[in-house]
């Protein structure tokens, strides 16, 4: 989901709750705040020396340990208001990935991909998901044997790996 569709989103929905599901079934606790929003600029060199450059919009969720009884969840208004104020600040990338970063005790620290959405009554539900890593440099690098196996090929010489 591209940062404008999330806002979008926002917009459209703001009277209703926003919540997140990290994993199927469990979600981020109602006592989380947006602790940080980031514009982030990568520039990457994969194992077969390819090169690569993109922006991302991470927007980190964090569980306020103080607010544990909290049973009400932020509302989309609520949020769109804290990313229109950041904006203000400091301009959000628009036409990028948004991804979501959190952890708590029960889940590793991860950035994490909005799979689909999701509206019920009175909430809007971001499904999230962690996406698996890849080799970006597949057909350079990657052979297929007889029996369908991947083997990376990484020998000296190579040019990948």
């Amino acid at each position: 989901m591209k940062t404008n569709e999330f806002l979008s989103l926002l917009k459209e929905h703001a009277d209703k709750s926003l919540l997140f599901e990290y994993k199927s079934g469990h979600f981020v606790g109602a006592n989380y705040h947006i602790t940080e929003v980031k514009n982030i600029s990568i520039e990457s060199v994969d194992c077969g020396a390819g090169t690569d450059f993109w922006k991302e919009t991470i927007i980190q969720l964090w569980e306020s340990p103080k607010e544990n009884d909290t049973l009400e969840y932020m509302s989309a208004y609520k949020a769109l208001g804290i990313l229109n104020r950041v904006d203000g600040m400091r301009p959000i990338e628009k036409e990028v990935e948004i991804k979501f970063e959190y952890s708590s005790p029960n889940f590793h620290t991860a950035q994490l991909f909005v799979r689909d959405f999701e509206l019920k009554k009175d909430q809007l539900i971001l499904k999230l998901s962690v996406e698996q890593t890849g080799c970006k440099a597949k057909e350079a690098c990657v052979t297929s044997e007889a029996d369908n196996k991947e083997e990376v090929c990484c020998a000296p010489e190579s040019g990948c790996c």
